[in-house]
């Protein structure tokens, strides 16, 4: 079920193409590509950098084993030369991201990738099938926690994920967007990462009645007692019986450290107005309330804004499958490739449609920051070759419209430039985060976004400009191609 060696995790034309290159003068040509992706997943606006740790651990594994020759050969479409050649393959090429839990907008490379060309090939597919689910999922469950509005968010998804891996490395991105645990022990042991849960309607059913089995659950986990209470009737039957153990549990002198009731069904608005009050008037104000039932960013919100009193949530299917958007659309794409006099040559992508025109070079990302508010105010990829500091004037233009123009001065914004180095010819010189200490960074991150740009429904627009001379590069190569 887990593979160490991922190197045939690939798409076919990867290594027909690695062939071609291979046959022609071309095959340690150097080359760049980018990995982007065009459109903010879920209409937010805006998305959360995962998986880098994955793709590291997948470029450090990166080699062709026995097996995996020997079945390349079974497909009788490689010859014997090129064959040879990859049981010696090695990645020697340089990677450069973004790091986890980054704030990131469209157009804008996550993961530049320089290295021979035969080399940045192999890795397209495996690089976007890793970047992919977990930013999709990280970003997901970071509007979940937004509509939650500082409420405790768990991650219930594994049972409804596709597969062992979209199960692990979901719950991995859920916490990095913002969940205070998961109920997936493997992910929990992994990352080192807290795990959470109660129990299900089946302890109560196969207890003689509902007291019963709350009392025995309370004997058992005094300390971490959240009971089930909608397995019969969640007013007349469960809160009066979660009430009445936790009497008992206050007479007998255990303290209430962590208690309360979790509901999964019913009309979670209503239900937890009662709920509140009967925990009130037994004097139990500080029990929890937590809930689950397909809950998602928008049924969340809707609750909130009609009084509900839940204060924890569990979210499992529609956050582990980001169930109303399941594709995140990353892709990946050659923007330079070396030329005799070893200068990269600027490479363009035109299409009948506008946004899958590609910006071309070896390029980088600064991140202008309003500097009395410290919010977002833009991202402007330039030409590696480009310095942007704090103490020059900076001109911003929307390169969709650039007569649409902003022009910042010294003293009224701060700069960051964005991408760091991850490989550097061969060797990872790039140590990640811990979960936890990315997912700190990553509330941080989401903290430098307006309020406007956060919200669930049309957002405000994050601009991705590009600099004079980035820009000029682009229109001459469209210019170019046109004739």
């Amino acid at each position: 079920m887990y593979y160490d060696n991922l190197t045939l995790l690939t798409d076919l034309y990867e290594l027909t193409m690695m062939q071609g290159y291979f046959k022609n003068q071309n095959r340690n040509q150097k080359a760049i590509f980018d990995m982007f992706y065009r459109t903010n997943p879920l209409e937010s606006g805006y998305a959360v950098a995962a998986g880098l740790q994955q793709l590291i651990e997948y470029i450090q594994d990166l080699h062709f084993a026995p097996e995996d020759i020997a079945y390349l050969r079974s497909l009788h479409i490689f010859e014997d030369d090129f064959l040879d050649y990859l049981k010696d393959f090695k990645f020697s090429g340089s990677i450069y991201s973004i790091p986890e839990g980054t704030v990131i907008f469209p157009r804008e490379p996550i993961v530049k990738v320089i290295a021979p060309i035969m080399e940045a090939q192999l890795v397209e597919t495996a690089i976007l099938n890793i970047i992919n689910h977990q930013s999709l999922i990280a970003t997901k469950t970071a509007r979940v926690c937004y509509a939650a509005r500082g409420d405790g968010i768990m991650e219930f998804g594994l049972r409804r994920a596709q597969g062992p891996d979209a199960g692990i490395y979901g719950a991995r991105a859920a916490m990095i967007g913002g969940c205070i645990g998961t109920s997936n022990v493997l992910a929990g042991q992994m990352f080192d990462v807290p795990v959470k849960g109660t129990h299900a309607h089946s302890w109560i059913m196969s207890f003689p009645d509902e007291y019963t089995a709350f009392k025995a659950y309370a004997d058992i986990y005094p300390s971490a007692c959240i009971l089930l209470v909608d397995t019969y009737d969640t007013l007349k039957s469960g809160v009066p019986n979660a009430i009445r153990v936790f009497t008992e549990m206050r007479e007998a002198g255990i303290p209430l450290t962590f208690y309360g009731i979790r509901m999964d069904s019913g009309d979670l608005a209503y239900l937890s107005k009662k709920v509140r009050k009967m925990l009130d008037d037994a004097g139990f104000p500080d029990a929890i309330i937590s809930a689950s039932n397909d809950l998602d960013e928008f049924l969340i919100d809707s609750l909130k804004a009609q009084g509900a009193t839940i204060t924890s949530w569990g979210v499992g299917t529609n956050l582990i499958t980001s169930k109303d958007w399941p594709a995140f659309g990353g892709v990946y794409k050659l923007s330079a490739i070396m030329g005799e006099d070893g200068h990269f040559i600027p490479k363009i992508k035109l299409s009948e449609n506008t946004e899958k025109v590609t910006n071309p070079g070896n390029k980088k990302i600064y991140r202008i920051y309003e500097k009395e508010s410290g919010k977002i105010k833009a991202d402007l990829i330039c030409l590696e070759d480009e310095t942007y500091t704090e103490d020059q004037q900076i001109l911003l233009f929307d390169p969709a419209e650039p007569w649409k123009k902003t022009r910042l001065t010294p003293g009224e914004f701060t700069v960051r430039e964005l991408m760091v180095p991850v490989f550097i010819d061969g060797k990872c010189v790039y140590e990640s985060p811990n979960v936890m200490e990315i997912r700190d960074y990553c509330q941080k991150e989401l903290d430098t976004l307006w309020e406007e740009t956060r919200r669930l429904v049309n957002p405000h627009k994050v601009y991705v400009d590009l600099s004079p001379r980035l820009y000029d590069i682009k229109i001459s190569l469209l210019d170019e191609m046109s004739r």
